[in-house]
């Protein structure tokens, strides 16, 4: 499992590639960004050379993660064959427009919603979207949807072929956390850690963080963001509980490449 980490500035876009099969997490391209940004067509076009684009993964309706200029871009030029999405609906101008160029999408190819919320503590398994990738649901769940943040998807990935575990988490913080620990314990452990909220001081808490037991933590920021991600006490717990950290903010910026082979992770600056 390969898994780039784009920099887009403050926002996510994730592109997650086994040995033929290929999926996106999140969209956020900005429109005018302030700083240098990576190319996301060009990195599109490198990463997903000879590989085919299953699905797209959205895990919030903010347009740091949800974007239209981004969703063009995956759904036109390489038509996956299905979206997943939070079962929630934020109503802003941004989501609203997404949906359009989502139902646009639709009247031109056959095309699957997977609109998930779980109840009864359960967790959802979807093995029949890729042959090589089989997705588990913890969240977002009708009992703790009290806010957006909230409602984000939180979904782990494995490969089949080397057993590698990515878990991402959109922008869910501490109290939902409490909950998916509580319901889930140990079944949330991952060898790579898509760190919540983008290293917000809520995004993650020091019991979340022991039952995930990643390797390596990515982080998703923009440089010099008005947020200060990724934050100290988010940083003091990376580092205590994973054997490696990175983010897209250090050196003025830089895109991710981290190659999961099992237990042996690798990451390094991604550059077209």
């Amino acid at each position: 499992m390969n898994i780039y980490t784009l920099n887009v500035g403050q926002g996510q876009f994730v592109v997650v590639v086994g040995s033929k099969e290929a999926f996106i997490v999140d969209t956020y391209v900005p429109l005018d960004p302030k700083a240098d940004i990576v190319n996301v067509k060009g990195a599109l076009a490198t990463i997903l050379k000879d590989k085919n684009l299953i699905g797209l993964m959205v895990t919030g309706f903010d347009d740091d993660h949800f974007n239209e200029v981004g969703l063009k871009i995956v759904l036109h030029k390489y038509r996956p064959d299905w979206i997943m999405y939070p079962k929630y609906f934020k109503e802003s101008k941004n989501a609203n427009t997404c949906f359009e160029v989502i139902k646009s999408f639709e009247e031109q190819k056959n095309f699957q919603r997977v609109s998930v919320c779980l109840s009864n503590n359960n967790v959802r398994v979807c093995q029949k979207l890729s042959s090589e990738f089989e997705f588990q649901i913890f969240s977002p769940h009708t009992a703790d949807m009290n806010s957006s943040n909230n409602c984000s998807l939180v979904c782990k990935v494995k490969e089949w072929s080397t057993g590698a575990t990515y878990l991402i988490t959109g922008d869910t913080e501490n109290d939902r956390w409490d909950s998916i620990v509580k319901n889930f314990g140990s079944n949330i452990a991952a060898d790579v850690l898509d760190a919540p909220h983008h290293g917000s001081k809520n995004g993650i808490s020091a019991e979340a963080i022991q039952c995930i037991k990643p390797n390596t933590v990515l982080v998703s920021a923009g440089v010099d963001n008005q947020y200060d991600h990724p934050d100290d006490k988010a940083i003091a717990l990376f580092k205590q509980y994973a054997q490696n950290w990175y983010s897209t903010n250090n050196e003025k910026g830089m895109s991710l490449k981290t190659v999961a082979l099992g237990t042996t992770i690798k990451t390094c600056k991604f550059e077209l």
